[in-house]
């Protein structure tokens, strides 16, 4: 009797949550609820073996976690291309109508909601994973997160085998409101706007705090699916909103995109009577037999356009502009304005970026002004009202000396920026410290922007180096918090930074080079730059980065003394003759350091007309320059001797060596369309047996490798160049060393039955 009772009361509030979360008509009031909630967690007390992970009572549960785990998507989950032009929105009918000639289809027209891409896998109807887009390939693993968000239903009934939804986690206009309420009350900071809200909700790592945050999530697509098929995306929104999903409250069924232009108007005048806010709308062929046909690009599907509406704006006045200093000491000037409405939330604040932009805008203190949210989110000058100035405005200069510090401030070089020469000005340590200890650089946990802020203005951190010198009572004991002292202690959180720090010890010399903080060196420029050196300490005086400045050098001596330039012609037979064996002289020595960047791997030759040979080099001049003058500087100087006397001085990733008798080396691949595994990892086991993955189709590329939903223009341009097309199963032959079959090319998905049901977790997908 007691197991029926069980299973009829989490049935009842199962289906009580979705009355109340999902279609918004509920049927009894808080207190019936509560009871029946009550009741239920009295029984489970009462039978723990009764227990299951899909009660209505687990969507809170376990201790909070230490860290996120990493989830790679499968398959990836792609962005929308983006429009602000009804011009461009009717170029994309055309481009359909040409890929797909003689098909007939109409559009979905949904609400672009402002809030965090997330994905939901469900395994025999049960929730197993949620994860964040991250970086499209992988995301952070956040189901314990999910989990306390009520939409969400735990279990389906009557579900596929494998089912991955996706859609977008936001937090409503009311519940930030009282979000940041909340916050102010508690002397904490308030959120910016409900989107970050969101997000910083979502990075919580203790559920039990997410849950007391009112999130709410909207479902819209779809990702791996096996044992369900659908043929049309509204006829998959229905099916959703069968299951239980909340998916998107407006919609529009377009038979044309004349009929999209006017849903789009309809929608726009309505923005801000929904209760999330929105920045756009979404624009989706609704036939999906037709995705795989029309295929994909890198990073967005081509069947779907995002359509963002012009930001909205609003009169003020800027009252005064302050400066901010950034982690590389760069000064950045912002307007304090006289407070407005603005979309939704009130603005003070508008970056103006540098003094260059002041004064193509020609903006000074006590204009009006029209303020406007680039995508709906930053606040933004949009032009001054040189009309309404009364003789009071003055103009703005940016200051000689550093405003944190009081160092000298100056423009350097052809820069827009005026930065601090200071190292040791308080802001730039914040900021350096953040970054030394940011995901792809040393991935130092639990040392964000509060703790940062912290262990500067306390003076426990001058340099990101000063962290390896911190013990774990230390770390224990140390305050963060409001206030010089901090209002409570690093704690738990002390074991899992000198863990962090510990394994930043034994991280590759890309990495390192990245958290150093060094101008103009991204992660990738990193990643180019240490491919070519074995191990940090060699930067200094790497022979690699004097080439690549020599040779850019040289260029420009060539072109100066070319006794063939028509811009520059010799006056007689004798300056002919004396700059042309200047020219040969520098063409040799152009030979000799190309060819030495060529066997580093940091360059490709090809033949030019003005010269010899022409060498491009993958290190770009000012990265080298940046890096150079960064250890001939007596901070970076420093910085190496304290690192080397750490006993740590990174290494590069071993090189992937392929013989010359390697299975595919020298063959040249192009990938498309969706594979089993992420496009990446399939390059890396090309490279890996010898072979050159590129990016586009040219008469240079041996195979294009075509998954689901490949691009149509790759397979077009394969079949002109007469190059070979292959499946997943003739890659898979290669790479094995087995010569691959090559039929003649064909649609890789040919279009699909509606009465066909889906056999592997990638016929039917929706990748964003």
């Amino acid at each position: 009797m007691s197991l029926t009772r069980l299973h009829h009361l989490r049935a009842e509030i199962r289906r009580h949550d979705r009355l109340y979360y999902v279609e918004a008509r509920p049927e009894i009031g808080d207190a019936d609820y509560d009871a029946l909630y009550r009741e239920l967690e009295a029984l489970e007390r009462a039978h723990p073996e009764w227990l299951t992970p899909d009660s209505p009572t687990q969507r809170v549960g376990g201790a909070p976690l230490s860290a996120f785990k990493q989830v790679r998507h499968n398959p990836a989950m792609m962005s929308l291309d983006k429009t602000h032009s009804r011009v461009d929105l009717i170029d994309f009918d055309a481009f359909l109508r040409r890929q797909l000639p003689g098909e007939v289809w109409d559009y979905v027209v949904e609400p672009k909601i402002d809030g965090v891409a997330f994905s939901l896998l469900y395994e025999n109807g049960a929730i197993t994973r949620s994860a964040t887009r991250g970086n499209g390939e992988v995301g952070d693993d956040i189901t314990a997160n999910v989990k306390t968000i009520r939409s969400i239903p735990l279990s389906l009934t009557e579900a596929p085998e494998l089912l991955e939804v996706r859609g977008e986690v936001y937090m409503t206009r009311t519940g930030f409101a009282e979000l940041n309420r909340r916050e102010e009350e508690a002397g904490r900071e308030p959120f910016m706007n409900p989107r970050n809200a969101a997000a910083g909700s979502l990075k919580q790592l203790d559920p039990r705090e997410v849950a007391r945050r009112p999130l709410d999530a909207v479902i819209y697509a779809a990702g791996s699916v096996k044992g369900a098929t659908f043929t049309t995306h509204g006829g998959m929104l229905k099916q959703f909103a069968d299951w239980g999903f909340k998916t998107p409250p407006w919609q529009r069924l377009c038979v044309d995109i004349h009929a999209v232009l006017a849903a789009i108007d309809e929608l726009e005048a309505q923005r801000h009577s929904f209760p999330f806010e929105i920045d756009g709308a979404v624009v989706k062929v609704n036939r999906r037999d037709l995705y795989p046909l029309l295929g994909s690009t890198a990073k967005s599907p081509r069947w779907a356009r995002a359509f963002k509406y012009e930001p909205e704006r609003a009169e003020t006045r800027i009252w005064k502009i302050t400066v901010q200093v950034g982690r590389t000491g760069v000064l950045t000037p912002v307007a304090e304005l006289e407070p407005v409405l603005l979309a939704g939330s009130e603005i003070a604040r508008a970056t103006l970026h540098n003094a260059d932009e002041i004064a193509r805008k020609d903006i000074r203190v006590g204009d009006r002004v029209w303020v406007v949210k680039a995508g709906d989110v930053i606040p933004a000058i949009e032009s001054v009202l040189t009309e309404k100035r009364d003789g009071t405005e003055t103009v703005f200069a940016m200051p000689s000396a550093c405003p944190e510090c009081g160092g000298a401030a100056a423009r350097i070089g052809d820069e827009v920026a005026h930065r601090c020469t200071n190292p040791a000005c308080p802001a730039q340590r914040v900021g350096r410290l953040e970054h030394f200890a940011s995901r792809d650089a040393l991935d130092i946990r639990a040392v964000g922007g509060k703790v940062a802020e912290a262990l500067v203005a306390q003076e426990w951190v001058k340099d990101p180096l000063d962290l390896f010198a911190l013990t774990l009572q230390q770390l224990e004991d140390f305050r963060i918090g409001d206030g010089t002292a901090g209002t409570r202690k690093f704690g738990k959180n002390a074991q899992t930074a000198l863990e962090a720090l510990e394994a930043a010890r034994t991280l590759t010399l890309d990495r390192w080079l990245f958290a150093t903080g060094i101008p103009n060196v991204g992660v990738t420029v990193a990643e180019q730059i240490a491919s070519a050196h074995k191990r940090f300490s060699e930067l200094p005086d790497s022979p690699t980065l004097t080439a690549v400045l020599r040779l850019n050098e040289l260029y420009d001596l060539a072109a100066a003394v070319n006794p063939r330039s028509t811009l520059n012609r010799p006056k007689d037979d004798a300056e002919r003759e004396e700059r042309q064996t200047r020219f040969n002289r520098i063409c040799g020595e152009i030979g000799v350091l190309g060819d030495d960047l060529v066997a580093a791997g940091v360059a490709t030759k090809t033949p030019a007309t003005a010269l010899p040979t022409q060498y491009s080099c993958v290190i770009k001049t000012e990265a080298a320059k940046a890096v150079l003058n960064f250890f001939a500087s007596a901070y970076g100087k420093r910085y190496l001797e304290r690192l080397l006397a750490l006993g740590i001085d990174p290494h590069a990733k071993p090189k992937a060596s392929a013989a010359a008798d390697a299975p595919l080396a020298g063959v040249t691949f192009v990938l498309t369309g969706t594979l089993s595994l992420p496009r990446g990892d399939y390059a890396a086991k090309i490279k890996a047996a010898g072979g050159i993955v590129q990016e586009a189709v040219s008469k240079n590329t041996r195979y294009l490798v075509a998954g689901a939903e490949a691009g149509a223009a790759k397979i077009t341009k394969a079949r002109s160049l007469g190059t070979e097309i292959l499946d997943e199963a003739g890659l898979l032959a290669l790479l094995s060393g087995t010569p691959a079959r090559t039929p003649e090319a064909k649609r890789p998905s040919p279009k699909p039955s509606s009465k066909t049901t889906a056999t592997t977790p990638f016929q039917q997908q929706e990748l964003f």
